[in-house]
C-alpha cells in the first residue's frame, strides 16, 4: 500500500473544503473567495485595502480582481481613508453584510458538523499539527 504523505493529505481535504464552499456559495451567486473576503472585512469601520491582501495571504492581483467583481456586485464600496489621505477603505454594503452573514453561517455550519464528529482532543492536535507546519515554512525550515 502507498504511503499517504502529508501534503496530499492536506492539498485533497482542502481542494474537497474548497469545493464544497463553492457549491455552496454558488447558491447565492458567489464564490468562497468572496466569502472569505466578506469575511476578513471590518463590518463596522471597514478594512484599509493594502491590509486585506496579507490578512487573506493573498496577492493582490489575485485580490484586486475579487474586489473589482464585488464591487460590481454591489457588496462593498471604496472610501477614502479619513486617516491616511492616501489610502482606501473597504466598506461592506448592506448587502454585503447580508452576504457576509450568510458566509459567516456557512463557516458555522461547517465547523459544527467537524465538531460533532471529532472529540476536541483531536481537533486541538489537527490545531497543533498545523500551526507547527506553518512555522516550518515560514521559518524556512524546509526549504
Amino acid at each position: 500500500m502507498q504511503e499517504i504523505t502529508i501534503d496530499y493529505s492536506l492539498r485533497a481535504t482542502w481542494q474537497a473544503v474548497t469545493k464544497m464552499y463553492n457549491e455552496e456559495a454558488r447558491k447565492f451567486e458567489g464564490t468562497m473567495a468572496i466569502g472569505f473576503t466578506l469575511l476578513s472585512i471590518d463590518p463596522k469601520t471597514g478594512t484599509p485595502s493594502t491590509a486585506l491582501g496579507p490578512k487573506m495571504g493573498m496577492e493582490a492581483t489575485s485580490l484586486s480582481r475579487i474586489l473589482k467583481s464585488m464591487e460590481q456586485r454591489g457588496l462593498i464600496e471604496r472610501r477614502p481613508n479619513p486617516n491616511d489621505g492616501r489610502g482606501v477603505l473597504i466598506h461592506l454594503t448592506s448587502f454585503g453584510l447580508e452576504m457576509r452573514n450568510d458566509s459567516r453561517e456557512a463557516v458555522r455550519r461547517f465547523n459544527d458538523a467537524v465538531k460533532a464528529h471529532i472529540p476536541q482532543e483531536k481537533l486541538n492536535n489537527f490545531f497543533e499539527v498545523t500551526e507547527v507546519i506553518g512555522k516550518l515554512i515560514t521559518e524556512k525550515k524546509i526549504f
